[in-house]
């Protein structure tokens, strides 16, 4: 059977999007032999949607990438046009780092990095099948060649069995017009991988001269850019605005008056399209009394003179979007040069895969983007540097890396995915992180970098930046609240403030604990200040101010981590066990959870049910 393949790999990797990127280059850089298959070499690490990185929840994803070794937050620093920190007036939980993309731009940096990583082998050549031995992949076919491996990762975003609709108009296509992959999905299915259909879409590209800027507001980028890197402590750029607009009753009513022309409302969209990014005629469907919905439009580009027009995809005919468009105040003359589209695509149910996104059916077969029913650009990358390590984890007989869920927004991410399953598209949002305060942007590397180093996927000098960080946030911290100042020195700068004054002595963390002092302007009675890093400085600011909410976080994950290490037998009978509901019983037959704690996350295991589950665990332990 070897002597029939072309040439053997540790690793492939099939599709070259944002997880396929990330699965590709954590796997190499791990020491496999890794080949990457795309179908089409313009699709490495596109963005067939909105040209950004980062975003609300999202931003956090990327800095938590970046931590374990990965690509996307250094190729978004190389090639960023705008950037903006979302959120500022909340909480430093909810602060989210967003970079406008030049897409063609992002597109060949990432290009450049996978061809030229050591180990890694990418190829234009579309995979079609996978060779199966005793429920184990050991090879994948494509239309050239057969290749042996000894694990697969797949990430084929929304190419199998793609179909576009725009209006009346049905072809089937995989993103931006590209080849769609449809034998792969069949042999996929005939495997028995319980796939489904989703949905999703993307607005219209215009012209960027034939907008009316003067009839829109002006979104400017931070005068302060924040890098996504940790390997970047300063980025310096000439940004490009983006402009906000908004629909109008007159958009609102073509809509209404052309639902019967929806492909979406029409009954030719099967899939289930996302719950948190709907089309422009789902949003006037089921908002019917919101008089407006706002519009960003967005440069894809410096080399390109489209623009993205942010919330309002569609799957309406041409004409319909012609009308609609130009309604809408600034866009009344824009010369379209893509129209909006809905793609429907083929993607598995999560539930069939294990916390390390190995299949549970398929040894060896790890999955990740899109593929497992999420959505997004972050939300797939993540998944690829986790399926990437473990990939390579399995085939070394090492532990795979799991994130837990007071460990990472992967691990919310994945842990909702293959415990909760998904119905819709998959969005992470920072309200999914029970503990988000202490998953901020400003620590992931403190949270990550080491365990990704004793992996192997983090660099010394990525090490040794870290280290260098950590010493200084315990430095700093230590002497800002050893160090006090008298009150004929504090009470000036306070009442500049409009803070109360004090009566004795106190320490600088007392006061920039205090809504009015930030690190920034605690300086000017601070004279003995050490220069710091940017990175050092977000983490010291927000540690102290937030340290009695801090603890109160890590008092919870305490008792999360109680259930989370109760570990629960794989033979034990469910279906038979006295108390627990029907319902639960199926379910955790099942799923075969590994803990208590990711039990109680199933849908329709209630806690009475994990009450059941504990009374027989201590019933079985004082049998032993």
């Amino acid at each position: 059977m070897k002597n029939s393949f072309s040439e053997e790999f540790d690793i492939v990797v099939i599709g070259g999007g944002h997880a396929g990127c990330e699965a590709a280059l954590a796997s190499a850089r791990l020491g496999s032999k890794t080949l990457m298959l795309v179908t089409d070499i313009d699709s490495v690490a596109m963005m067939p949607c909105n040209p950004a990185i980062g975003g609300t929840g999202k931003g956090h994803l990327v800095r938590e990438i970046d931590a374990l070794g990965g690509e996307m937050g250094i190729n978004i620093d190389k090639t960023f046009i705008q950037s903006r920190m979302l959120n500022t007036a909340k909480g430093p939980a909810v602060h989210s780092l967003r970079a406008q993309a030049d897409k063609a731009w992002y597109h060949s940096e990432m290009l450049k990095t996978i061809e030229s990583q050591d180990g890694l082998t990418l190829r234009e050549e579309e995979a079609v099948d996978l060779i199966i031995e005793d429920s184990r992949v050991v090879g994948v076919v494509t239309t050239e060649a057969s290749y042996a491996t000894k694990s697969v990762v797949i990430a084929t975003g929304t190419f199998l069995r793609g179909k576009i609709f725009i209006g009346e108009n049905v072809k089937e296509s995989g993103p931006a017009g590209m080849k769609p992959a449809k034998t792969l999905a069949e042999n996929l299915e005939k495997y028995g991988l319980p796939l489904r259909r989703f949905k999703t879409g993307t607005p219209a590209r215009a012209i960027a001269s034939t907008f009316d800027y003067e009839k829109m507001q002006e979104q400017k980028g931070d005068s302060e850019i924040v890098p996504f890197s940790f390997m970047n402590e300063k980025l310096e750029r000439d940004q490009i605005s983006c402009w906000l607009t908004y629909t109008n009753s007159r958009t609102h009513e073509i809509i209404r008056n052309n639902f019967h022309r929806s492909a979406l409302f029409g009954g030719q969209i099967e899939g289930i399209g996302p719950r948190y990014c709907p089309s422009i005629e789902d949003k006037v469907n089921r908002f019917a009394d919101k008089e407006r919905h706002q519009l960003f439009i967005e440069p894809e580009g410096l080399s390109t003179d489209e623009m993205y027009i942010q919330g309002m995809s569609s799957s309406l005919p041409e004409d319909v979007q012609q009308d609609f468009y130009h309604s809408i105040e600034g866009l009344e003359n824009i010369e379209i040069t893509k129209p909006a589209y809905a793609i429907e695509y083929d993607c598995v149910d999560p539930l069939s895969l294990e916390p390390s996104l190995e299949s549970k059916i398929i040894k060896g077969l790890f999955c990740a983007g899109q593929f497992n029913g999420s959505s997004g650009y972050e939300e797939a990358a993540a998944q690829g540097i986790i399926a990437g390590i473990n990939a390579n984890m399995g085939i070394c007989g090492k532990k795979p890396l799991v994130l837990g869920r007071n460990e990472a927004y992967i691990g919310v991410l994945i842990d909702d995915l293959v415990t909760k399953g998904t119905n819709e598209p998959y969005r992470i949002m920072t309200s999914r992180a029970e503990y988000r305060l202490l998953l901020r942007q400003d620590n992931a590397d403190d949270r990550l970098t080491e365990r990704a180093y004793e992996l192997g996927l983090v660099t010394e000098e990525r090490y040794q930046l870290f280290l260098k960080k950590r010493e200084e946030v315990t430095n700093e911290r230590a002497r800002l609240e050893e160090t006090t100042v008298k009150p004929i020195v504090a009470n000036p700068f306070l009442a500049k403030l409009g803070s109360a004054e004090v009566s004795g002595s106190i320490a600088l963390s007392e006061l920039l604990k205090r809504p009015e002092v930030t690190y920034e302007n605690l300086a000017e009675i601070d004279p003995d200040r050490p220069s710091l890093s940017r990175h050092a400085r977000a983490q010291i600011a927000v540690e102290i101010k937030y340290s009695g909410y801090i603890e109160k976080q890590r008092d919870q994950v305490g008792r999360f981590k109680k259930l989370e290490d109760r570990k629960l037998p794989q033979d034990l009978d469910y279906l038979n066990m006295k108390g627990l509901r029907i319902e639960a019983a199926q379910k955790l037959d099942a799923q075969r959870p590994e803990s208590l704690g990711r039990a109680s996350r199933i849908s329709g295991v209630s806690p009475a049910d994990i009450n059941v589950l504990l009374v027989h665990l201590e019933k079985e332990r004082r049998k032993k």
